[in-house]
């Protein structure tokens, strides 16, 4: 905006210094006061092109903002779904090795406990034939 009035400002001084006081030869129905008011209308016209033409921009630039943050929202939502998905899947396959595990756990409990009965059944048959062997 500051550019804007220093120019329009600057193409003022230049109209009124190069027409003078005096008429031109290029128009001689023109005096410097109408020359002067034209190049004032035409800074203004031009002033006023260049701020449509900047807000244009900013609209522009504002807009491609807006789509790169949806886009931006939008992946964010894709890897937060693809991470509960994979965290998901991940205790999906932990509650399955618990379960083997458990599983095997359960086995081996079996195995030794059928063991430590085979041993005590063994063990009680031997003192009950030494008992028999006292008598």
């Amino acid at each position: 905006m500051k550019t804007t009035i220093t120019l329009s400002a600057l193409m003022l001084s230049v109209a009124m210094l190069a027409t003078g006081c005096k008429k031109t030869d290029d128009n001689p129905n023109m005096g410097p006061a109408q020359e002067a008011g034209a190049a004032v209308d035409n800074a203004a016209a031009n002033a006023a092109q260049e701020t449509r033409e900047a807000a244009q921009n900013v609209e522009n630039a504002t807009e491609n903002a807006a789509a790169r943050v949806d886009a931006a929202a939008d992946r964010a939502g894709e890897n937060i779904e693809q991470a509960a998905d994979k965290a998901g899947e991940n205790m999906r396959e932990a509650g399955a090795e618990v379960r083997q595990e458990t599983r095997e756990a359960a086995a081996n409990v079996r195995e030794g406990a059928d063991k430590a009965a085979d041993k005590t059944g063994a063990a009680l048959e031997r003192a009950g034939e030494k008992m028999q062997d006292k008598r």
